[in-house]
């Protein structure tokens, strides 16, 4: 089991790294452009720290499908990662709208990211990791 969550751990952080590129560096791009007074300048953002976030983002994900879902399966991980992703997509999207001056249109769009971010990681899971054969445990 745990090397499943290893590489589980480490395709779901691909798959979010480059997901990220895409909503925030490039389909989000114009709208963070228009709102510049919200954010960090480029030269000060600490993208080296938002991969390390990232990755234990990914690690905790994958460990609590690994020790705690069952059954593990394909289906089984879609729900989970369709629940995490509204709970997380609420969170991010709409929390932040709630006390930062952001357009609606931007937590909307941070809500429907990481739903789909999430869930995919959730369809990793559910693909990579399987119920150890008791015959070999």
């Amino acid at each position: 089991m745990l090397k499943q969550t290893l590489w589980a751990t480490i395709t779901v952080f691909i798959a979010w790294s480059i997901l990220d590129f895409l909503i925030h560096g490039v389909f989000l791009e114009p709208t963070y452009q228009a709102t510049a007074n919200l954010w960090r300048p480029e030269e000060e953002m600490n993208m080296p720290l938002m991969s390390v976030i990232t990755l234990i983002f990914s690690l905790c994900f994958v460990t609590i499908y690994s020790y705690l879902i069952e059954p593990k399966s394909l289906m089984s991980g879609i729900k989970y990662g369709l629940i995490f992703g509204i709970g997380t997509g609420v969170s991010m999207g709409f929390g932040s709208y709630s006390y930062m001056p952001i357009p609606v249109s931007l937590a909307f769009s941070w809500f429907i990211g990481s739903l789909i971010e999430i869930t995919l990681g959730g369809v990793i899971v559910g693909f990579m990791i399987k119920t150890p054969n008791k015959n070999n445990a």
